[in-house]
């Protein structure tokens, strides 16, 4: 017989979103039942963004190592273990996992079930021999690789990234179908532990992104070496040997074939709502996602919908924002708006390209626009660092209105973070001139595009007037 457990919420997916909601509603004193059929952390912490930036990491170093010789140090070509890598990868992977342990959770009041959930109707949840009856449901079940319909896929081996980070020996020609910031990371990251790595990209690479700090991303890639191959369509895969594999592809130059001992395929990210019963719980959803408002319920007013799951922005950070409005919402009956806050986004190659708001084409349409800019290579810190690749773009509107960041070069990742905060809070290019960044640091690069804006003021003749009416006065 079922047992039957009556919590005040249920929360099904113990990703990053999930167990920010279950640790949360603990926190408060409400009974909450959390399940998860898979490894607690879900994507992020097994399969996505701290794998992943730990093998670049590493990457970094090797090339770090072969690239001293402007520093004075002598330039060596690094001796590269890496099973060793995979291990400092899987070591950052457990330092982490204990936070997102079900034996944490459990200590902090969550009934953790380990079982795959299924909606029984539109108020019960069924996962193993349970059954939940919860007041309210969250749905954070994520995504998963999307696999694209390509002939004789299906008869090869291939990697995702559920399964690239178990490798144990280096790739020796990786190829990478597809060109987004996941294809781009992990092609860079092998390409410097020594793989031969090849690109294959049906557009152009990183395709979301302005065109122009995309560019900068995809020349200093091949100028590590890789192939990137753009506006080039896969017509099928097929092996090779023993354990290789032959990707044709097509592009205006004609028919081509490209060989490799690996294929990864990052083609994007599919919405995890397989298996899960919807229909039974009256929740509408399509190929996207889950359909949420903007206050994230369902069209199943008990269930809510949070992170990769509704087939927005697929980050970690909006999947733990949803979740600090849906606490806001489930706790305390407060009104959310999740579109109401703007999401930043970073692709972590060598050079990082990180934006917030709207791209210099979508702020264009919106009517005037200035368009302000500061290259890296006008700051002492990026000189000292020999880091001067890249710059700083701002959008503003009327009134200095900041609407768009974008920031391809070193550090970018950490710096859109103050421009992310100004936009939050509506603040204004003024507001980004008047405040005092240490010296040498690279945030120095914003502040001086900010202050381009006003640098047409000392030429508008009527301040010329004022200032010499108070040199006449003393």
């Amino acid at each position: 017989m079922s047992k039957i457990l009556t919590p005040d919420i249920c929360v099904i997916g113990a990703g990053s979103g999930g167990l920010t909601v279950a640790a949360a509603a603990a926190a408060f004193g409400v009974p909450v039942v959390l399940i998860e059929k898979g490894a607690m952390g879900g994507d992020c912490l097994n399969y996505g963004c701290v794998p992943s930036k730990a093998m670049i990491a590493a990457g970094r170093r090797a090339h770090f190592m072969r690239n001293a010789a402007p520093f004075g140090i002598a330039s060596v070509e690094p001796d590269i273990d890496f099973a060793r890598v995979n291990n400092h990868v899987h070591d950052v992977i457990a330092a982490i996992a204990p936070n997102d342990s079900v034996e944490r959770f459990t200590a902090l009041g969550v009934h953790v079930i380990k079982a795959e959930a299924r909606f029984k109707d539109a108020r019960t949840v069924e996962a193993g021999d349970t059954e939940v009856r919860a007041r309210r449901f969250v749905l954070a079940t994520g995504s998963s690789p999307a696999v694209p319909l390509i002939e004789g896929l299906d008869k090869v081996a291939y990697l995702t990234n559920e399964s690239v980070f178990d490798l144990k020996r280096l790739p020796r020609r990786l190829l990478v179908i597809g060109g987004g910031p996941v294809g781009l990371e992990l092609a860079q990251a092998h390409r410097r532990l020594g793989s031969q790595v090849t690109v294959v990209e049906a557009a152009r690479v990183l395709g979301a992104d302005d065109p122009e700090p995309a560019a900068i991303v995809a020349e200093r890639l091949r100028g590590e070496g890789i192939d990137i191959r753009e506006n080039t369509r896969v017509l099928r895969v097929a092996k090779r040997g023993r354990s290789g594999v032959r990707v044709h592809v097509e592009s205006d130059g004609g028919p081509a074939a490209v060989d490799g001992t690996h294929l990864l395929v990052a083609t994007g990210r599919a919405a995890n709502t397989a298996g899960l019963g919807l229909d039974k719980a009256g929740i509408a959803h399509d190929a996207k996602g889950i359909k949420v408002t903007t206050g994230l319920r369902t069209t199943n007013k008990r269930v809510y919908a949070i992170g990769d799951v509704v087939g927005g922005p697929q980050f970690t950070h909006v999947a733990g924002h949803h979740a600090a409005l849906v606490v806001k919402s489930l706790l305390f009956r407060l009104p959310v708006r999740a579109d109401r806050h703007p999401v930043p986004r970073v692709t972590f190659t060598d050079p990082e390209l990180a934006h917030v708001g709207l791209t210099e084409a979508e702020a264009l349409r919106t009517g005037k626009v200035s368009v302000l800019r500061w290259p890296y290579g006008e700051n002492d810190r990026a000189q000292a660092e020999r880091a001067t690749t890249g710059f700083i773009k701002l959008l503003a509107g009327r009134h200095g209105r900041i609407i768009g960041v974008t920031i391809v070069g070193a550090g970018a990742g950490e710096m859109i973070n103050l421009w992310t905060l100004a936009m939050t809070r509506k603040l204004g290019l003024k507001d980004m001139v008047s405040y005092i960044p240490p010296y040498p640091t690279m945030s120095e690069i914003g502040k001086r595009a900010a202050v381009t804006y006003f640098a047409d003021m000392a030429r508008k003749p009527l301040i010329r007037r004022v200032i010499r009416l108070l040199r006449r006065l003393g």
